[in-house]
């Protein structure tokens, strides 16, 4: 067994590695740039843990979603790895400390959100630590052709000039080819090394039913496929609806969207993680970084954006490789509202520009400041303090966020934290001074190791409880040793922020580009066009369409899917059912034939091109005109 071996096994009790992971390892190891595209469930997480725990110093991971950078942070810390995390909401003195302990401490691995990398101070810290390694999750956030661009992202590369001779590892579970190039140019890979998982999963079963009821339809899977599943719409309401439904009808059922509190949230998850409620139905904002193996069911009720966010999504199933299934529920109307989404999803400029005013008068910024400030952040208050509608808001901030003028974050959970001030000896002394503090602060002590070279999370409740102090004597104690300079609290706060790139400027001033508008609104297109053609599709198996939308040109029928099950029953080769496919489209789309003429101008055997033009047929790819010839049928 060789090192890398051993690490996983000690840290985390596997044997051995999947799939491409060792290899990447070894790359990365090895000193290589390099880019790894691993499916959502892949393991990503490993190929840079791992080597990084073999290497001298610390690893610095950029992540873009702070839920997921606390949560891997706590994953490491339960394993006896010393871990810590930087984002916005955290105060200075925070950052400062964690800044000292990654440069002068034993901190193994620097989570960072990508919009600190240009801060003064991390730029002045990062030259004193000695790093092994950088790591970029969620890649593709660095490209423009990507689904999820962030300016942000593009800073990533100005480590090079202090990191010299330091490996990156860029990981995604989702890049197109030209987003593959892109990320590559963008890191300036030095003699990258690129390494592809397939896109297909084995185990995982793709569907598509062309439905009118789409919730009647939705019974038949979750009656029909016994355990845990999810249920994605794009509506809030839609989320409670629905869920209340399946409830009605016997189903331990609940509802998830990013307009509850965190603790609602974070009960509802823990519910579906242990089992108490087998079926969340929820919008996009669920499964991010949630790792629940035995999901035998995502079903998606109304069409994604693009095949990324429906392949990350629909890869939430299946991930302890049991037989599991992604169904989406599809009808013309979906086709019909593409024009109306594009629209709410592309504010015009002066309405971008309206709101990004209102948003500098509400948060009380002053032309030309707020720089690299972070702001508490209410979008339902900002909405009703100027009669703006909520999606069209969201939509204009998302935009104003990838000019690289704000960032904006969902709701975070942060716990009541506190640090001592003082060294141990000036604490004893004011202890003896202040004998009713003696017993507070001794029990502290004896609860939150570390407290005085790092900020430490405290549970006022349990504080309470272990003292036997009413909750609100533990506040006030707490502040009186805040206010005497003797520890610092940080009481717990929930809220999402704004984070303002750059001065609040004027609207001669703020420019949306529109070059990149525009691009940005038809790169959305395609993507969702892409989308329609995988749910229109009756003739490319489904997992095929997905692996060869990113690139994989080695892909293979699935043999599962509705489109290869339907074909199964031809009694065909694929090889033969395309050949006569494509003639059978090229005919057609010159000009309609009577069925034995178009037999007859295949060239191929009578019988199975039969087959084949009925199958067409069944499938809504060819139809019997009004004159009794069959013609192609071309969507819009």
């Amino acid at each position: 067994m060789g090192k890398f071996e051993d690490i996983l096994k000690q840290y985390w009790g596997y044997a051995s590695f999947r799939s491409i992971q060792l290899d990447i390892i070894e790359s990365v190891y090895s000193g290589n740039d390099t880019l790894a595209l691993m499916p959502t469930g892949g393991g990503k997480s490993i190929t840079f843990q791992v080597p990084a725990l073999a290497m001298e110093g610390i690893c610095l991971v950029i992540s873009p979603l702070i839920a997921l950078m606390k949560d891997q942070v706590e994953n490491l810390r339960k394993r006896g790895i010393n871990a810590v995390a930087i984002y916005s909401g955290m105060t200075s003195h925070e950052i400062d400390i964690t800044l000292d302990n990654c440069a002068y401490g034993d901190i193994k691995f620097l989570y960072i959100s990508p919009e600190r990398l240009s801060t003064a101070i991390f730029r002045e810290r990062v030259r004193k630590m000695k790093v092994c390694m950088v790591a970029i999750d969620e890649a593709h956030c660095i490209s423009q052709w990507g689904y999820d661009f962030r300016p942000s992202y593009l800073k990533i590369a100005e480590l090079r000039e202090v990191l010299t001779d330091v490996p990156f590892l860029a990981v995604t579970a989702t890049a197109t080819p030209e987003v593959v190039n892109d990320i590559q140019e963008k890191l300036h890979f030095r003699n990258g090394k690129v390494f592809r998982m397939s896109f297909a999963r084995d185990n995982l079963v793709y569907l598509v039913r062309n439905v009118e009821d789409k919730e009647k339809y939705l019974f038949k899977i979750v009656d029909n496929i016994p355990g845990s599943g999810i249920v994605y719409v794009r509506n809030r309401n839609k989320t409670k609806e629905i869920a209340l439904m399946l409830q009605r009808a016997g189903h331990a059922a609940d509802f998830y969207h990013a307009g509850l509190t965190m603790e609602m949230r974070n009960a509802k998850q823990n519910d579906w993680q242990t089992g108490k409620t087998r079926i969340i139905v929820a919008t996009n904002a669920f499964g991010m970084g949630i790792d629940k193996p035995d999901v035998r069911f995502v079903v998606h009720i109304d069409l994604p954006d693009s095949p990324e966010a429906y392949f990350q999504e629909a890869g939430r199933a299946g991930r302890d490789q049991k037989l599991s299934y992604a169904v989406l529920l599809y009808n013309e109307s979906d086709s019909l509202r593409i024009e109306q989404r594009l629209e709410s999803n592309f504010p015009p400029p002066d309405e971008i520009k309206r709101i990004y005013q209102a948003l500098g008068s509400y948060l009380n910024i002053a032309y030309g400041a707020g720089k690299g400030e972070v702001f508490d952040f209410n979008l339902i208050d900002f909405c009703s303090a100027y009669k703006l509608n909520m999606v069209v808001t969201y939509n204009s901030l998302k935009i104003l966020e990838q000019e690289g003028y704000l960032e904006l974050t969902d709701e975070l959970d942060n716990p009541s934290r506190i640090m001592f001030l003082v060294n141990k000896q000036e604490l004893y002394r004011y202890q003896i001074a202040h004998a009713e503090m003696d017993k507070f602060i001794k029990i502290l002590l004896r609860m939150l190791p570390g407290v005085f070279s790092q900020y430490v999370r405290i549970d006022e409740q349990f504080i309470s409880k272990t003292t036997g102090l009413p909750i609100d004597r533990v506040y006030e104690n707490l502040k009186v040793l805040s206010r005497q300079k003797i520890l610092n609290y940080i009481p717990k706060k929930r809220t999402p922020l704004i984070v303002f790139i750059e001065e609040r400027l004027d609207d001669k001033n703020l420019r949306i580009e529109p070059e990149r508008y525009q691009m940005l609104r038809k790169r959305y297109l395609d993507r969702i066009n892409a989308m329609l053609e995988y749910a229109q599709s009756q003739a490319k198996c489904r997992s095929q369409f997905l692996s060869e939308y990113f690139g994989q040109t080695d892909s293979y029928r699935c043999g599962k899917c509705d489109v290869c099950t339907a074909r199964n029953e031809l009694d065909m080769s694929k090889y033969e059912f395309d050949n006569i496919l494509e003639k059978v489209k090229t005919l057609l789309l010159k000009n309609p034939l009577p069925i034995e003429t178009l037999i007859d101008s295949t060239g191929s055997n009578p019988d199975r091109a039969a087959r084949v033009i009925r199958f067409l047929q069944d499938t809504g790819k060819i139809k019997v005109n009004g004159e009794g010839q069959l013609e192609w049928v071309t969507r819009k």
